[in-house]
């Protein structure tokens, strides 16, 4: 079986995954960690490493990326009420996203074991924990069209590697091929 994980692509979709996720144990840390997860397009691998103080101070931070070593500008500016609110009276050293382990981080296999039971709750196959970084580049492009600035956010060799990793090349062949009919 081919698995094949894909972006949210409509805010019901998003609107549905929120849902669940305000029902977990953790769910400010849950909800703030998609919120994030799909207005930056950062991998989890990233995202579940991140303190406090990485965020805390400036709108636009600079990270390692932990896949490539290479530094990256993090644009937060969206999202600066949200941060605010969820970093509140928490300490520059703590996890932005701690786990149940007392001093540790939530993992990228915890973090995709509950994205799997809500996909699971909304009878769907194809969410993981790359669907927010999709998520995030497919609208992005819906919104701005501008496939050149996010193949370089998510440094991709190619535009053609960009569209595909996003889902648009799947949509654009099905909505072209949508009304197309010969012989009938």
């Amino acid at each position: 079986m081919s698995y094949n994980v894909q972006p949210l692509r409509s805010q019901t979709e998003i609107d549905d995954f929120l849902f669940w996720l305000r029902r977990t144990n953790y769910p400010e840390r849950d909800t703030f960690l998609f919120i994030f997860g799909i207005n930056n397009g950062l991998r989890m691998s990233d995202i579940v490493k991140l303190k406090v103080r990485d965020i805390k101070y400036e709108k636009r931070p600079i990270i390692v990326e932990r896949k490539t070593g290479k530094r990256k500008v993090l644009y937060l500016d969206n999202l600066q009420d949200v941060i605010a609110e969820y970093i509140k009276g928490k300490d520059d050293d703590e996890w932005l996203f701690p786990s149940r382990q007392q001093g540790g981080h939530l993992k990228v296999n915890t973090v995709y074991k509950q994205y799997q039971k809500i996909a699971d709750n909304l009878g769907r196959k194809d969410i993981g924990t790359h669907s927010l970084r999709k998520t995030f580049g497919y609208h992005y492009y819906r919104k701005t069209r501008d496939i050149a600035t996010l193949m370089e956010i998510f440094n991709h060799s190619s535009e053609k590697v960009t569209k595909r990793y996003i889902g648009i090349t799947t949509d654009e062949i099905g909505n072209t091929l949508a009304d197309f009919r010969l012989g009938i």
